[in-house]
């Protein structure tokens, strides 16, 4: 068995490097090599500054898999619904923003809104 190699392997810093910040996610999963091998490392883990969650996802019977499977679709769900509320705030933001420069810049010029 080849135990330690990983079909799937990758950690990502989610801040660029000039920040400092330590924030990072770190998915693996061990290669079953072809199905022979059900007890595997199957990891997710979500750590930003101190804080770190380790998300697991086993294999080993043909129930736990269907679990893992809907754990993994529903934190996506969850993650793509989250963006996009997420990317409307920072727009509403932004358009909030932009107006009160305009209503500044208007004063400013002794116009009346």
């Amino acid at each position: 068995m080849s135990r330690g190699r990983f079909s799937y392997r990758r950690r990502t810093f989610l801040a660029p490097t000039s920040t400092g910040f330590t924030s990072y996610v770190l998915a693996e999963v061990e290669s079953s090599d072809g199905g022979e091998y059900r007890c595997g490392h199957y990891m997710l883990t979500l750590a930003d500054c101190r804080r770190r969650i380790d998300l697991e996802f086993v294999l080993s019977t043909a129930l736990k898999r269907r679990q893992s499977l809907a754990k993994i679709d529903l934190l996506l769900e969850v993650l793509t619904k989250f963006r996009a509320a997420l990317a409307a705030e920072a727009q509403m933001i932004a358009e909030r923003e932009q107006e009160k420069k305009n209503e500044a810049a208007k004063k400013r010029r002794g116009e009346k809104g």
